[in-house]
């Protein structure tokens, strides 16, 4: 399974969702308002600034380049770990986007 593919899987479950695609990623929103992106294999959250923190002393994350509320993650494998908190903070993120 891909980082695409796991958080496809987590969006199908959550409410109001939708997707824009473009040439090199995948987006996810909830009305205007994006949550999380995906290139290749890396990803980006839109997350509480508390959460976001907390994220980003976790392995393979670093500030992403869309502001001091998104967190970039680019786990080298895929495993239940990484996919757990690439889902997990997918859905906080979609939480946020949709004022919950």
């Amino acid at each position: 399974m891909t980082l695409a593919e796991a958080l496809e899987e987590a969006a199908r479950s959550l409410p109001g969702v939708d997707r824009r695609d473009t040439d090199e990623s995948r987006e996810w929103l909830v009305g205007d308002r994006p949550f999380a992106v995906v290139s290749g294999s890396a990803a980006e959250f839109r997350l509480d600034p508390v959460i976001a923190r907390a994220a980003l002393a976790t392995p393979d994350t670093s500030p992403s380049g869309r502001g001091v509320e998104w967190v970039a993650f680019s786990p080298g494998e895929l495993d239940r770990f990484a996919k757990d908190r690439a889902v997990a903070w997918f859905g906080a993120a979609h939480r946020r986007a949709a004022g919950r």
